[in-house]
């Protein structure tokens, strides 16, 4: 794929973009949500000596200069509110515009991000993992899902020239629709590289150990729309799911259209129905759409001004959806007995990805999804539950995602909080009344410094509402809300989403990614792939929509279905 076609925006779990060029380790492991940028300068030896002491600021300094390594950065036009206008939307905008910024001292949040700390190092086992930091309904695995999820909406795919003439994005971007963009690129014309020359409409898969990876160049590097899914080898394997489920639908006999739609279809149920429900609650989820042979989104506060080209709220990209940083473990175990850091020293074994598959780090998905049939493993990923707490990994985040400069800033509760005075996000109190909802004081927060002036950070108050109102086990009224609102908004208005080209498209109940895995025949990353010489296993075509009729020659160029490319 050309430069210019390739993804380079940051996310809420990753923050980073990428490039082809980029060096194959350059990123974090496991769903490492380092902020998009190293934050360089900072503050005063005094200052960050008492903040990292866990003891309160005396001095506030300025905040810290920033500088953008080579191929990491913000997501394009997310400082809009800060550096333009508030009430303006484009590809980002603020969901509450009348709401002022929250602008603490830089001393005030590095105190608050040391208190972050879990201070627990990672396990050599995850059967000895402290039942208290482990939320029982919720597989790790589902916090890669999120990352998955938020690597195709933030997917900007905007030509560079036109990036350079619009850097903040008021013109020149893309929807952040559910369209698997990281997974079919720019379709087989746009982005050939993604698809399997030797069978028209399959994509490509490259098998190695016996293992079923990413397609790769000679060095390593992945074919992707979206190079942020190579960022951890959890995700990376995660994307190879829904390339073998489109492969899947091709080998029942749909066309590359048709089995496109259909692996969308499926990946935007889950998040309605499965996904969305983990994390806010599904009495939100219901209460945020209508089902009456239609479905129509109720929600109040996400109402774009342009439906067009909805934006994608800062609250949202910069707060809420970073509720997954307080889920991410210090470690996970990668098949029975095989447990592994999200990363560690340079040079030994961790997760970080932008490399093949080792023979030995492949995903046991029944470690980190509940696969139907299958009895659970005792020591099964969890992940960790919604609160304050993050792993003691996330605060000394390695060189090969922060710069080793002097002054540079390793700690992605540091680099959250800092990012969020930034970028203007204004308070968790504010947002919380202009909700309606009776917000939290900053005693019930466990802020009593003076110099917070009764407000919090949206980030923090997310991560405490869960704590506090949800036992961390989801996220509250106000992250839950935010969160809902923004995702199944932007999927009402999506008019390829099956909310309104199949409202009545039901997989069947209770269905989850891990019967998704099984339906895709990926189970096992060790299978082998079929080749077009042999014998597939007949299960029955899935059942289609009334004018999708199957084409007998539809895996040739010509058929009936002529929607070969996005």
């Amino acid at each position: 794929m050309e430069p210019d076609s390739r993804a380079a925006g940051g996310c809420p779990f990753s923050g980073a973009g990428a490039s082809r060029e980029v060096a194959r380790r350059g990123f974090l492991a496991g769903a490492l949500a380092m902020a998009a940028v190293p934050v360089v300068g900072g503050l005063a030896g005094t200052a960050r000596a008492e903040a990292l002491a866990g003891t309160e600021p005396t001095a506030a300094p300025d905040a810290p200069a920033e500088t953008a390594a080579h191929a990491v950065g913000d997501p394009r036009g997310a400082e809009i509110a800060a550096r333009v206008d508030r009430t303006l939307e484009a590809r980002f905008g603020l969901m509450f515009k009348d709401l002022p910024p929250f602008a603490p001292t830089d001393g005030l949040l590095l105190w608050l991000a040391a208190s972050m700390n879990d201070g627990k190092a990672p396990l050599t086992d995850v059967k000895d993992s402290d039942v208290a930091f482990d939320n029982p309904g919720m597989p790790a695995g589902y916090i890669y899902f999120g990352q998955f999820v938020d690597h195709d909406m933030t997917l900007d795919k905007t030509p560079l020239t036109h990036r350079l003439q619009d850097p903040m994005a008021m013109r020149n971007y893309d929807t952040p629709w559910f369209d698997l963009g990281s997974v079919y690129g720019k379709g087989i014309k746009g982005s050939p590289e993604l698809y399997d020359p030797e069978r028209y409409g399959y994509l490509r898969v490259w098998a190695h150990d016996d293992l079923v990876d990413l397609p790769r160049d000679d060095v390593g590097a992945a074919y992707l729309g979206d190079p942020r899914n190579d960022e951890n080898l959890i995700v990376a394997q995660l994307h190879t799911v829904f390339i073998r489920l489109h492969n899947r639908f091709m080998d029942q006999g749909m066309t590359y259209a048709q089995a496109r739609r259909q692996t969308r279809w499926h990946y935007q149920w889950l998040i309605v129905n499965d996904y969305l429900p983990r994390i806010v609650g599904r009495d939100v989820v219901s209460s945020l759409i209508k089902r009456d042979g239609t479905i129509t989104f109720t929600g109040t506060f996400y109402r774009p001004e342009h439906p067009d080209n909805p934006y994608m709220p800062i609250e949202y990209s910069g707060a809420a959806y970073r509720f997954g940083h307080s889920m991410i473990r210090a470690e996970y175990e990668m098949q029975d007995g095989h447990t592994v850091p999200i990363f560690g020293a340079d040079g030994f074994e961790d997760l970080r990805g932008n490399r093949p598959i080792p023979h030995d780090l492949w995903c046991d998905w029944n470690y980190f999804f509940d696969i139907p049939g299958l009895e659970p493993p005792d020591d099964r990923n969890m992940a960790r539950l919604i609160d304050t707490q993050l792993s003691l990994p996330l605060f000394t985040l390695p060189s090969t995602v922060v710069a080793p400069t002097a002054k540079a800033i390793v700690a992605l509760a540091e680099r959250n909080l800092l990012r969020g005075k930034r970028l203007g996000l204004p308070c968790g109190q504010d947002v919380a009344t202009a909700m309606g909802i009776t917000p939290l004081t900053n005693a019930e927060l466990g802020l009593k410094q003076p110099g917070w002036e009764g407000k919090a950070p949206l980030w923090y108050y997310v991560l405490k509402e869960a704590e506090l109102l949800a036992r961390g086990r989801k996220l509250g009224p106000v992250g839950g809300r935010i969160v809902a609102e923004t995702i199944l908004g932007i999927m009402a208005l999506d008019p390829e989403s099956y909310f309104n080209l199949k409202p009545a498209f039901q997989w069947q109940e209770k269905k989850t990614i891990g019967d998704l895995i099984l339906l895709a025949d990926a189970l096992d990353p060790r299978s082998r792939i079929v080749q077009p010489e042999d014998e597939v296993e007949e299960t029955g075509p899935l059942p289609l929509e009334p004018e999708e009729e199957i084409n007998p020659e539809a895996t040739s160029p010509v058929g009936s279905d002529n929607l070969l490319t996005p």
